[in-house]
């Protein structure tokens, strides 16, 4: 079994703390538990696991497994960055799973998008580079492309050159929309149809493939002790296609609060989102979301055997976990009644 130790930066989001969980389950001897749905065996066992975060307050969660430390690593801070990378040793593994869904208008894109899928994948190349340290496991999104509909995936895209030109023993992935029990996809539809009484729905027949978090994180592992995945870059999606619609009332009906799903023409869509972009907080949905879903968000051949990958299919895995969040409303719901 691989010990090489690795960092994970980003590592304090969705992805990045399934992944960190399964890599201390095997580094722990003593067995930490696992996810629901993980698979146990995992090829890999660090030494280290480092995980990289904008800030430490949203990664305090894993400080409680075994063998994980946590850096602060700012977008703009390469010193850090070259700390943190050259403490893993030539033979340590890096993997990016630095992303940001929205920002700021420009052509090609804005600041937000270039610092996070642009920048900062430069940054990490070069400091790969001057420590020595050859493994990079890359994410970056299903229909990337420098020339791509949307601000999203023309970064994605430009981020993807840097690293297919780096010289480095990189491994990209381009997953479709990844979901899990404690995702922010399904259980967003979930708790739209338990607030409102019907769901207006931009690009309604958008297609995508969702894949389970926990079959993205298998793919990272078993490449992060598969040479035979380096200088290669593999499409990641799961058994089936859905519509967004289709998405949408599957959310609704396993979380018990099905609502009808009003498919909205794209003019009216463009308001909505250009609306949504102006109100407080991170957007619920933007113009360039919109832009993104004019491409299909599905694979172009199967997933790559050499992955070694069996992926769940999306009601195997989310039926019980929405119709648990139903089931949690509701007791809150009673709890307040009675003034608990």
């Amino acid at each position: 079994m691989q010990t090489s130790n690795v960092l994970v930066i980003g590592g304090a989001g969705f992805i990045g703390s399934h992944l960190v969980s399964r890599l201390a389950g095997a580094a722990s001897a003593s067995g930490a538990p696992l996810e629901p749905g993980s698979n146990p065996d995992s090829p890999i066992a660090p030494d280290r696991i480092v995980v990289g975060t904008r800030n430490v307050e949203h990664a305090q969660h894993l400080l409680l497994l075994p063998r994980v430390e946590v850096v602060e690593l700012g977008l703009a801070d390469n010193a850090a960055l070259d700390d943190a990378i050259g403490s893993l040793g030539v033979d340590g593994i890096v993997v990016n799973l630095v992303g940001v869904l929205h920002g700021e208008r420009a052509d090609p894109y804005g600041e937000a998008f270039a610092s996070a899928h642009v920048e900062m994948v430069r940054q990490i190349v070069a400091s790969c580079l001057s420590t020595g340290v050859r493994r990079l496991l890359h994410m970056s999104a299903l229909g990337a492309d420098s020339q791509g509909p949307s601000m999203y995936l023309r970064s994605k895209g430009d981020g993807e050159r840097i690293v297919r030109a780096s010289g480095l023993d990189w491994t990209i992935f381009r997953p479709s929309v990844v979901f899990g029990p404690d995702d922010h996809f399904l259980n967003l539809f979930a708790q739209m149809q338990q607030m409102a009484p019907i769901v207006p729905l931009a690009c309604a027949q958008a297609r995508f493939q969702p894949v389970f978090v926990q079959d993205v994180v298998q793919a990272y592992l078993n490449a992060m002790v598969n040479p035979a995945t380096i200088g290669h870059g593999y499409e990641l999606g799961g058994p089936q296609v859905y519509t967004l619609e289709e998405l949408v009332r599957f959310a609704g009906r396993a979380s018990g609060h099905p609502r009808p799903v009003i498919a909205l023409p794209d003019a009216l869509a463009r308001v909505q989102a250009t609306i949504m972009e102006h109100m407080p907080g991170e957007p619920l949905l933007s113009r360039d979301n919109l832009d993104s879903m004019q491409l299909d968000n599905v694979l172009e051949h199967p997933v790559a055997p050499e992955l070694d990958l069996h992926p769940a299919s999306l009601e195997s895995v989310m039926t019980d976990a929405l119709a648990g969040r139903n089931r949690d409303a509701t007791l809150t719901s009673m709890r307040a009644s009675v003034h608990r």
